[in-house]
């Protein structure tokens, strides 16, 4: 038990994980080594809602530029 490898995973501490790997994985049980862990392949639900496509966050740029704008018109008028 002693000589098998560790999981290495960042605890919530900010520390280093020191459960032993499952075997065959580089992770433990908690951290994902477990039999099916994980989202499954081909996941459908993964960016369903589509807030970081690449139109939406040009988008959300344009905003910002936008806005960055307007608040120095408005400085210039005062």
């Amino acid at each position: 038990m002693l000589a098998s490898p560790r999981c290495g995973a960042k605890t919530r501490s900010s520390g280093v994980c020191r459960s032993p790997a499952v075997h065959g994985k580089k992770r433990c049980r908690m951290h994902g080594g477990a039999h099916r862990s994980g989202a499954p392949r081909a996941n459908q639900n993964a960016r369903k809602h589509g807030l970081f496509t690449r139109d939406a966050i040009a988008e959300r740029r344009q905003i910002r530029a936008l806005l960055g704008e307007a608040r120095k018109l408005l400085e210039e008028m005062k």
